[in-house]
């Protein structure tokens, strides 16, 4: 008795009411920072001490192999003892692999069954879309996987989708749909979105099996259920015992993965499906200051589909949110670098430090601030902005138009985009250039001359040839952010990127400009690749210690003493497309993803928006986020002179203009003062 009564009096009185009300429907309605994964074990740990169910009877869903390992050795530490048979613990994926296992000839499998990982998915789609004379680079592999994968996400197998024959574009992808699950399960195999597909289907069909399984979890725990589809939803109800002994967890504020799948609905309309469950709110923030706190439940309270709740702290008022505006995105790179150095100054840890972007895209200008002053820095979740494919492909043009000897990049760029050429063509070009003692591209050029490759990559490998030429004598007469926009249309490198079906090409886009903007730094091509290649050989010797750059989405379950979050303006946050695309729904999870950003701080916030912004490699005039006038001022600290908050019935879609260079060219707050009011 000594063991429970030490974890239960660690509980708050919230956490621990939470834990013991095991029986019945529940759902845990957890803040930020308010100990969501201590109730959750808690609870689990609590049913097994209490002799309420076994180890093996307790069904325990996350969504990360990381998070139910930190479950099982929290249990384990709670109970002082191995708990081997704690086997129902695990993602939903790890769990539906089980029932599978044991019941794969009921979906006509066998269960020894292979599961396909990207890369083999990828290359069955290449071969069906080459069988029936489907042009893989206008419809990506990888678009046709995602799209399969909203349909299984939705619980549609090829026979349950319906598509009426003006959808020309998702007609075709279905015909791979159908050929791609016959032939997976020709192979016996599954791929991740069948695993819990395959699962409903076998219980929908096979009722004797689900009552095996609802029988036996006595008890079912859901982690983050703000995050679960369609599908995993219907999987957690279908093996629900009589007693509907499940209890969820998690934030409907931090709903902000429905590009993903998620359905906020199915966390807001728990208490439909389960009209006889109990709420609890977890508000006792553990992580923040009040003042932070307060800056973020102001911002979600203007959100309409949410169950409610105010997140407090007996901590310390803290300091204020700061609020910082800045005349362009380099200026407001400064400010932060400023403010970080003096973080230095005080012997704060860098790694304490994040910077939490809207874009992947925004990551570029603080990349060149603190290579500039010296600053070490990581991108969390993404490739550094000089080493991602698109800008290392760009360069690499440039590289070999400012001097045709780069072997390395006249390889990278000869078949990108693709001209037909092979590996044998390649390895060829080596040889002669080894051979002749020449650089590859006059090696190419010699065997043109000697008339050794085949017409159609003759004629392919001369169209370069021919725009090398042409791109050196246009350098004389245009600058070199000029020239890259006309080598990346000549090439057919933006049209490869705009005319493929790709999740990924809009990101690679917005790289491509932002690259663009980045070289209006610079006063010649030369000092430019200088400046590329000294960043990245910098970069090398950078030690552990490091500032972490990442998208807010990345840093969800993630906190820091001090974070930055930049780019608070219309179109960037909240995103313009979102909010085109999907309306009110949108921007009610970008202010969630806002709401997710200010609660990772833990002592320091700051918020910031420029008045100009570089869009397509040109500066835009820009105005200050929504969620900027929806953050309360006590709560707040502004880092020019006071401004009136933008009138309620301001038109942010409103096109604004300045009357003169004066206007344009004046400080921050006070050029926002002359816009806003007349």
């Amino acid at each position: 008795m000594q063991e429970k009564r030490n974890f239960l009096q660690e509980l708050n009185e919230e956490q621990t009411v939470a834990v013991l009300n095991t029986d019945g429907p529940t759902l845990v309605v957890a803040g930020a920072g308010s100990g969501k994964t201590k109730v959750l074990t808690s609870r689990l740990a609590y049913i097994v001490k209490e002799k309420k169910a076994w180890p093996n009877q307790i069904l325990c869903v996350t969504f990360t192999n990381k998070a139910a390992k930190e479950m099982r050795d929290r249990v384990i530490k709670i109970l002082g003892e191995k708990l081997n048979s704690l086997s129902w613990l695990g993602t939903f994926h790890s769990i539906s692999v089980k029932f599978l296992r044991r019941h794969a000839e009921a979906l006509g499998f066998k269960s020894n069954f292979t599961i396909l990982d990207v890369d083999d998915q990828k290359k069955l789609i290449r071969n069906i879309c080459k069988a029936e004379n489907i042009d893989a680079k206008k419809i990506s592999p990888q678009f046709i996987i995602a799209l399969i994968d909203r349909w299984k996400n939705k619980g549609l197998l090829p026979d349950d989708v319906k598509l009426s024959k003006k959808h020309i574009f998702e007609n075709q992808i279905l015909k791979v749909y159908k050929i791609y699950q016959k032939k997976i399960k020709d192979l016996n195999a599954c791929d991740f979105g069948d695993l819990i597909l395959y699962c409903v289907k076998l219980f929908e069909k096979n009722h004797d099996i689900r009552s095996i399984y609802s029988n036996n979890f006595k008890y079912i725990l859901v982690d983050e259920y703000q995050d679960t589809n369609f599908i995993q939803n219907k999987w957690l109800n279908l093996i629900v015992n009589e007693n509907k002994n499940i209890c969820c967890v998690g934030d409907d504020d931090q709903s902000i993965y429905s590009w993903r799948g998620a359905e906020i609905k199915n966390f807001l309309s728990f208490d439909k499906v389960y009209p006889d469950c109990k709420i609890f709110r977890l508000e006792q923030n553990y992580r923040s200051t009040k003042n932070i706190l307060d800056t973020a439940s102001y911002l979600i309270s203007h959100n309409k589909d949410r169950l409610g709740k105010k997140l407090w702290s007996d901590g310390q008022k803290g300091d204020l949110v700061k609020l910082n505006c800045y005349r362009n995105g380099k200026e407001e790179a400064q400010g932060v670098g400023d403010i970080i150095e003096q973080n230095i100054k005080k012997k704060n840890s860098l790694n304490n430090i994040a910077i939490l972007v809207r874009a992947i895209y925004q990551t570029r200008e603080f990349e060149e601030r603190f290579l500039k002053i010296g600053v070490n820095y990581r991108i969390i979740g993404g490739t550094k902005f000089y080493e991602r494919a698109e800008v290392k492909d760009a360069i690499c043009y440039l590289r070999v138009i400012n001097q045709k000897f780069d072997d390395l990049a006249f390889e990278r760029i000869v078949n990108t985009p693709r001209r037909g050429l092979g590996e044998t063509t390649i390895k060829q070009l080596h040889e002669y250039s080894s051979k002749s003692n020449l650089c590859l591209e006059d090696s190419v050029r010699k065997l043109i001359e000697l008339d050794k490759f085949k017409p159609k990559i003759k004629a392919a490998i001369k169209h370069l040839l021919d725009f090398l030429t042409k791109w050196r004598a246009d350098l004389k007469t245009n600058k070199h952010y000029d020239l890259l926009k006309i080598i990346l249309d000549e090439s057919g490198y933006s049209e490869m990127l705009k005319n493929k079906k790709d999740l990924e090409n809009e990101n690679r886009l917005e790289n491509l400009k932002e690259l663009l903007r980045a070289m209006r730094d610079y006063d010649n091509l030369q000092g430019f690749l200088e400046h590329v290649a000294l960043a990245t050989s910098i970069d090398q010797k950078w030690e552990d210690e490091r500032v972490n750059i990442m998208t807010i989405h990345a840093a969800k379950g993630l906190e820091f003493d001090v974070v930055f979050l930049p780019g608070w303006e219309e179109g960037l946050f909240p995103h313009q497309k979102s909010l085109e695309e999907k309306g009110d729904f949108a921007l009610e999870e970008e202010r969630r993803l806002a709401y997710v950003g200010i609660t990772r701080a833990k002592k320091e916030a700051h918020i910031s928006f420029a008045m100009q912004r570089a869009y397509h490699g040109e500066w835009m005039d820009s105005l200050p986020s929504r969620f900027v006038n929806e953050i309360p001022e006590d709560s707040v600290e502004k880092n020019e002179d006071p401004i009136r908050e933008v009138p309620d019935d301001f038109d942010f879609n409103q096109d604004q203009s300045f009357e003169s260079d004066e206007e344009y060219r004046s400080p921050g707050w006070a050029r926002l003062k002359k816009k806003l009011i007349k």
